[in-house]
C-alpha cells in the first residue's frame, strides 16, 4: 500500500492543505497522520492559530476518513493537563474542544490511537520499544503484533508518558532495541530532521519543524511510503 505521511504539524495549517493537493492527485491510497498538531516556538498567544490548525486537520479527516491518526506528546499534553515545553495555557481549551472534535470526526472503526500496523510498518509518534512491549504486553502475545498494537493503544497516561513510551521515544539517539527490529519497519516523527532520513528499521520524518528564529530545520518533503516493499521517498506538496 502506498502511504502518505503527515509528520509533526505544529501549527501550520498548510501541510495539511498540501497533504490534500497530493492526495486529490493519487499518489496515494491512505495517509498516516503523526500529529503534534499544537505548539510552535513563540505561538502560546496565537489561540486563533491553534483552532485554525486543527479545523484544517478535521477537514482534512472528513475528506479522507481512512487516514490512520497518532497521538503525538504535544496532543495529549492538553488531553491529561500534563505541562511540557511550548504548552499554551491560552490556547488549553481550545486545543481539547478541537481534539475531542477531530476525534469525533473520525469513523469509531479507525480511531485516533497511539500505534498503527499497516502491513508490517508500525507508524507512531516516537516509536516502540522492545522493553515497552515487554513491561505492558503479556509475554504470550509478544510475537503477535497485530496484539500488541491491540493491547498498546489500551494504555493510559501511567504508562504513556514517559520517555520510553510510543508518543515520547527517540530512537534515533537510543541504543535500546526497538519491538521486531528485524521483521518491522517502523515510522516516527517527534524528532526533528534535516531530512528524511532511514536508519536499520527506523524512518524518521519530522521535516517540517523549525527553530526558534523560525528557520527551517527540514526539508519540508512528506514521506511516501510502499508499506509491503519499503521502498520511499520525500515529496514536496
Amino acid at each position: 500500500m502506498k502511504v502518505l505521511v503527515i509528520p509533526d504539524v505544529h501549527l501550520k495549517p498548510v501541510i495539511f492543505q498540501q497533504a490534500t493537493i497530493l492526495m486529490r492527485r493519487g499518489i496515494a491510497e491512505r495517509a498516516v497522520c503523526l500529529m503534534d498538531i499544537p505548539d510552535d516556538w513563540g505561538k502560546e498567544y496565537q489561540v486563533e492559530l491553534y483552532e485554525k490548525t486543527y479545523d484544517e486537520a478535521i477537514s482534512f479527516a472528513k475528506k479522507f476518513p481512512e487516514t490512520a491518526w497518532c497521538y503525538g506528546n504535544h496532543d495529549l499534553s492538553y488531553f491529561w493537563h500534563q505541562l511540557e515545553s511550548g504548552y499554551s495555557s491560552m490556547a488549553a481549551f481550545t486545543v481539547q474542544r478541537k481534539l475531542l472534535e477531530l476525534r469525533a470526526t473520525v469513523p469509531e472503526n479507525n480511531p485516533i490511537r497511539y500505534v498503527y500496523k499497516i502491513d508490517n510498518v508500525l507508524f507512531s509518534h516516537g516509536g516502540v520499544l522492545k522493553y515497552f512491549v515487554e513491561e505492558h504486553v503479556q509475554k504470550e502475545k509478544y510475537d503477535d503484533a497485530d496484539m500488541v498494537v491491540e493491547d498498546l493503544n489500551k494504555l493510559g497516561v501511567r504508562e504513556m508518558w514517559n520517555d520510553a513510551s510510543p508518543i515520547w521515544l527517540r530512537p534515533q539517539y537510543s541504543k535500546m532495541k526497538l519491538y521486531k527490529e528485524n521483521e518491522l519497519l517502523q515510522v516516527v516523527g517527534h524528532t526533528p530532521m534535516d531530512k528524511i532520513t532511514r536508519k536499520e528499521n527506523v524512518i524518521s520524518c519530522d521535516v517540517f519543524s523549525t527553530y526558534r528564529d523560525g528557520r527551517p530545520i527540514g526539508t519540508q518533503e512528506f514521506l511516501l511510503l510502499d508499506t509491503e516493499s519499503w521502498e520511499y521517498c520525500g515529496i514536496k506538496g
